[in-house]
């Protein structure tokens, strides 16, 4: 492969469920750790499990015969932004009612110009 071609492959982020149990239990025994809790996701590469992470404590599991340093980099980052407050979303009225209120010139009619 020459050396401006790098490997490609898919990767997968998302959420463990109940069929994979097993996979995070294998997992946690690979990386001789304890399962973790609460909600999890799952980092694939090419199909296979290699990583999973607790949103809730940040716990991860790894299969630690893979190169899984940047899987795991990414899925802290999704977990990150999982916990994170959801942005309020701010309608027109919200944002003119914060701004700060504009200096406005007097406006004083003339005497004798009508108006």
């Amino acid at each position: 492969m020459p050396a401006t071609e790098l490997p490609s492959a898919i990767l997968a982020i998302r959420p463990a469920t109940a069929e994979d149990t097993a996979v995070v239990a294998r997992l946690a025994a690979l990386d001789t750790a304890a399962v973790p809790t609460g909600a999890l996701l799952l980092g694939v590469v090419d199909g296979a499990p290699l990583a999973a992470i607790s949103v809730d404590t940040g716990a991860v599991v790894a299969d630690p015969f893979s190169p899984t340093a940047g899987l795991v980099a990414l899925l802290h980052q999704r977990a990150d932004r999982l916990r994170a407050p959801a942005p309020r979303h701010r309608g027109v009225r919200d944002l003119l009612a914060r701004r700060e209120p504009r200096a406005r010139a007097a406006w004083t009619p003339v005497p004798g110009e009508g108006g």
